[in-house]
């Protein structure tokens, strides 16, 4: 035994022991019985104390300190892991197992190092993972868009993240592509200004175009008031006036913001048409002639 706290626990499984001795137990059988007697004890003690009271005391803390429930439910996991790590350990020592356990302890740091070296990318993910708890440059329903994929977050893993394509397709991205990445986050502002570009001829009034962009917009219910819907005139190019329309939508992950822009662009070209306002588009013209005054005659070229 080592240090006074093992002597304790010795005496208490020597106590054990000779209890068990007077059922005509071996005193070496008694001994092992009356050690692994008070590591299930100790063990089972402490890991309902940590359940009953130290895991709703860190759930609450998240709580209070605002953690969203995506973030609290691995951090829940982490600490039912400390409490079963803590159980083990203090159990293993107050039953007398010193040395099995220094040998544990030697043994899992070798094969910590050895595991490291296989697993680097899962550690990689896993500490991502960490990140984006801690971060949180997306949470759980949000619209998000990277490397030239987007959808809707599902879930939110330690090692993974699950996404939802506009497809219905369901993607199991790992969670460092998400922090090496740019991510777009639709939803962390709840609004999105959505833009189209129009293109009116020459001889079109931009004033009166600009006027039936805007009307479009606010006949539109789930277009926004404030801000308000704007038109600026962007290029005068070869064939037309360029006008982009600005709208502004609210919670663009829950709202149908393709069939938004679609009823607007179409609600500005039917009263581009109702005005007489042209919708212009470019126009190539091709110079140049054929000869076709050579002839092909048994099986070479011949001029006449």
């Amino acid at each position: 035994m080592n240090g006074p706290v093992l002597q304790a626990a010795g005496s208490e499984t020597g106590f054990v022991g000779e209890y068990l001795t007077d059922f005509g137990i071996p005193p070496s059988l008694a001994s092992a019985i009356g050690s692994a007697a008070v590591f299930v004890v100790v063990f089972v003690a402490l890991y309902i104390i940590g359940k009953q009271l130290f895991v709703p005391f860190v759930d609450g803390l998240l709580r209070r300190q605002g953690v969203d429930e995506h973030a609290r439910k691995p951090l829940r996991v982490l600490s039912y892991a400390i409490v079963v790590l803590g159980g083990l350990g203090l159990g293993f020592a107050l039953a007398g197992y010193g040395n099995i356990l220094l040998a544990l302890s030697t043994v899992g740091a070798a094969a910590t190092l050895a595991i490291g070296f296989a697993l680097q990318d899962v550690i990689k993910n896993f500490v991502a993972g960490v990140f984006i708890y801690t971060d949180q440059p997306f949470r759980t329903g949000d619209w998000i868009e990277w490397g030239g994929n987007s959808g809707f977050v599902e879930d939110i893993g330690l090692r993974v993240t699950r996404v939802r394509t506009f497809d219905n397709e369901h993607l199991t991205v790992p969670n460092s592509q998400l922090t090496d990445d740019v991510i777009k986050n639709y939803d962390r502002n709840r609004t999105l200004r959505l833009k189209f570009t129009f293109r009116i001829g020459f001889e079109d009034d931009i004033d009166d175009a600009m006027d039936h962009i805007i009307a479009a917009a606010e006949a539109e219910e789930e277009i926004l008031e404030e801000p308000a819907p704007s038109v600026k005139l962007m290029e005068i190019n070869e064939a037309s006036f360029d006008l982009q329309g600005r709208i502004w939508i609210r919670d663009p992950g829950d709202s149908d913001f393709l069939g938004i822009r679609g009823r607007f662009v179409k609600d500005v070209t039917d009263r581009f048409e109702a005005a007489g306002i042209s919708i212009p588009y470019p126009h190539r013209t091709v110079d140049g002639s054929l000869d076709t005054s050579s002839r092909v005659r048994s099986g070479f070229v011949s001029d006449d």
